[in-house]
């Protein structure tokens, strides 16, 4: 029998749990005999976390969900392992996650990146329940609501659970957020108007996907937010961008006739 190390009354997070890194992190949320997973990560970790679960006097029966934070494949390619070990559990995700991985969509769900040589495998996985904003998942008797948070994809949820939000790549502990790319879906505005949301929330606690839990900080968000609200306006970000002040002020300087060495 293993103790359970909870984070939080009916919060275990399995990576904390084992005293080292499996991958992403997931969350095992838990009440009386119901149980559900929050995210996954990789297929080869999948048979350990669930003989841990097992050994922590979980019953396997007793899980009700297993939920996508979004569909990128380090959090959710062993949910199809998952699915055979814990049949009866849904899985649950936004309906964008749910046509990403009916169409294994390989860029999208960042299995596939050239560049990189990255080719990892996508096995089929069916959302079970689509969920959307303000939906609740209930465990025992405890209640998750569903926030669609996009940017980092359409499809990132957050659930939040009291004073705790489950708040997948919306923001880490250092201020990074999850990856922007136009390939990916991510679109700046919104991730803003995500993170805004989280600053001005009553939770408490974010305990995202990546990283370790921490306090949530306001002065710290709204530095991540200044810092995307730069990135709308560089060409750092290609696509991502909603403009380039620069050439708007190429243009009027080539207009004026300004000598670019009377500048230096």
């Amino acid at each position: 029998m293993l103790e359970r190390r909870e984070l939080f009354p009916h919060v275990i997070e399995m990576n904390h749990q084992a005293r080292r890194r499996f991958g992403c992190s997931v969350y095992l949320i838990f009440d009386g005999a119901e149980w559900a997973l929050v995210d996954i990560g990789y297929e080869d970790t999948v048979d350990e976390i669930v003989e841990m679960i097992r050994q922590m006097d979980f019953p396997l029966a007793g899980c009700k969900y297993l939920i996508a934070s979004h569909a990128d494949v380090d959090h959710i390619q062993g949910f199809h392992r998952a699915k055979q070990l814990l049949p009866e559990a849904k899985i649950v995700g936004h309906a964008d996650a749910a046509h990403l991985l009916k169409t294994q969509d390989r860029l999208m769900t960042y299995a596939e990146i050239p560049a990189q040589n990255i080719s990892i495998d996508l096995p089929e996985i069916k959302i079970d329940q689509v969920v959307k904003e303000g939906d609740q998942l209930k465990i025992g008797e405890k209640n998750l609501t569903v926030w669609h948070t996009p940017g980092h994809t359409h499809g990132q949820l957050a659930f939040r659970m009291e004073d705790l939000l489950f708040s997948g790549d919306n923001l880490f502990r250092d201020g990074c957020v999850g990856n922007i790319d136009a390939h990916h879906g991510s679109n700046i505005p919104d991730f803003i108007r995500s993170l805004e949301r989280i600053r001005d929330s009553d939770v408490d606690w974010l305990l995202p996907s990546h990283g370790p839990v921490f306090r949530k900080d306001p002065k710290m968000v709204q530095i991540t937010i200044d810092r995307l609200e730069q990135y709308k306006h560089m060409a750092d970000f290609g696509t991502c961008a909603v403009d380039w002040p620069l050439l708007d002020q190429w243009e009027d300087e080539l207009v004026s006739g300004v000598d670019p060495r009377d500048s230096v």
